[in-house]
């Protein structure tokens, strides 16, 4: 497997995007690209920026440096990508207004409970949400990994200099090295995304 978009034929590594105006626009909600700027502007929370759930995998060669972040769970606890060393890590980003990301939830929290056993870890990034809002989703989805609350766009803004997430929602699967192997803008199929954690965890 090796879809990759066009735009996407570049090194992850070296493709840094302006961070601040990434983080605008993947924070504000959604229709086409001519007005993504003046949606931003609006604030009005009544869409989402859509993915078009297009797959990019990256061969190890071309995935550029290890992941580097810390930020702190709705928990509390304070989480660093080097905590996550020889161990696939899946990140979502979502917010529960998102319903895309509503869509999508059942299939990532069955994906949790298939590989929480096999050094595969999921955390969720929301870009939006109070830790109420935030839990009252988990719930209803049966939602058993934890979230960064990221409303400060830290993690957001950090992924911006491997792999854009561009979207919400956006799935980034991480290999064992702790690279981004694999993006999915938009909606996450279960059998795609169990498909790339399986790549990544098999390793080169």
């Amino acid at each position: 497997m090796n879809r990759r978009s066009i735009e996407e034929t570049g090194h992850p590594g070296r493709r840094v995007v302006l961070a601040l105006g990434a983080a605008v626009l993947a924070l504000a909600g959604c229709g086409g690209q001519d007005d993504l700027a003046a949606q931003a502007k609006a604030g009005d929370n009544k869409n989402y920026i859509a993915g078009d759930g297009s797959v990019n995998e990256y061969s190890p060669e071309e995935r550029g440096p290890r992941v580097s972040l810390q930020s702190r769970l709705f928990s509390g606890e304070k989480v660093s990508a080097e905590d996550w060393t020889g161990k696939v890590v899946v990140l979502n980003f979502w917010y529960a207004a998102c319903a895309p990301c509503r869509a999508e939830a059942p299939d990532l929290a069955a994906l949790h409970t298939e590989f929480k056993n096999k050094g595969v870890l999921f955390y969720g990034v929301n870009v939006r949400d109070d830790a109420a809002t935030a839990a009252a989703f988990e719930r209803t989805f049966n939602v058993k990994y934890p979230s960064f609350d990221d409303s400060d766009g830290s993690v957001l803004l950090a992924m911006t200099e491997y792999v854009p997430p561009r979207a919400v929602p956006t799935t980034l699967v991480l290999d064992t090295q702790g690279r981004v192997s694999a993006r999915i803008l938009g909606i996450s199929q279960k059998g795609t995304l169990k498909a790339l954690i399986t790549a990544a965890a098999a390793g080169p």
